[in-house]
């Protein structure tokens, strides 16, 4: 069985305040800061992350930078031109459109962070292993179309502790899923099964999952 919470309570818990906002907040400001000086300023270090099927249909994205691609029209577009340049190919790391794109894959999933053409790859690759490895905890190293698919919910609260408007909050997967459970405890029942996937404690998923 691939899921590890019930889909349903998370989104409830998104619409929280909580101190990340506030990180945010100082993150974009150390941003506009840093970049006052460059020839092109931007507080969008990552543009947009998506993550396609083996046919490049579209399982999760999301665009940062309103400025990119601002219909869906585009950014499917967008996609599908950068699925053809990728599928296939045995590089981490493409340019397109004027973007810089770094990506993975696994039997039949692309994983894609998007950054402008003077993004630091480095930078954007951490964002992608942060994003991968988290999901293949939850999944319990099952990355594949149909357990992602059963656990769309707890990816999108993933994607969201990593990055908030396009500025990196966090890159290292352990702080991403001890902060995934945080928010997810406010709801006990919840908060515990995705507790006991991290920690391997079956036993008590088990038991708790006759609270759901």
């Amino acid at each position: 069985m691939c899921s590890w919470f019930q889909v349903g309570s998370a989104r409830r818990v998104t619409a929280q305040g909580s101190p990340r906002q506030h990180r945010v907040s100082a993150a974009a400001a150390a941003a506009a800061e840093m970049d006052s000086t460059s020839l092109e300023p931007s507080l969008y270090t990552v543009k947009a992350v998506f993550i396609l099927d083996n046919d490049g249909n579209r399982l999760l994205s999301k665009y940062y930078d309103p400025e990119l691609y601002p219909t869906m029209k585009e950014q499917k577009n967008f996609e599908n031109n950068v699925f053809s340049k990728t599928h296939k190919a045995d590089n981490e790391i493409a340019f397109l459109e004027g973007m810089t794109i770094v990506y993975k894959s696994s039997i039949d999933l692309f994983f894609y962070v998007v950054g402008s053409a003077q993004e630091n790859e480095l930078m954007l690759m951490s964002v992608l292993n942060c994003l991968f490895d988290s999901i293949n905890h939850i999944l319990r190293k099952n990355v594949e179309r149909r357990c992602l698919l059963d656990n769309m919910e707890g990816i999108f609260l993933v994607v969201d502790e990593i990055i908030d408007g396009g500025v990196i909050l966090e890159s290292d997967s352990q702080q991403v899923l001890q902060k995934v459970n945080y928010r997810l405890m406010s709801e006990p029942a919840y908060g515990f099964v995705l507790f006991d996937y991290i920690t391997g404690n079956l036993e008590a998923q088990t038991d708790r999952s006759q609270l759901l």
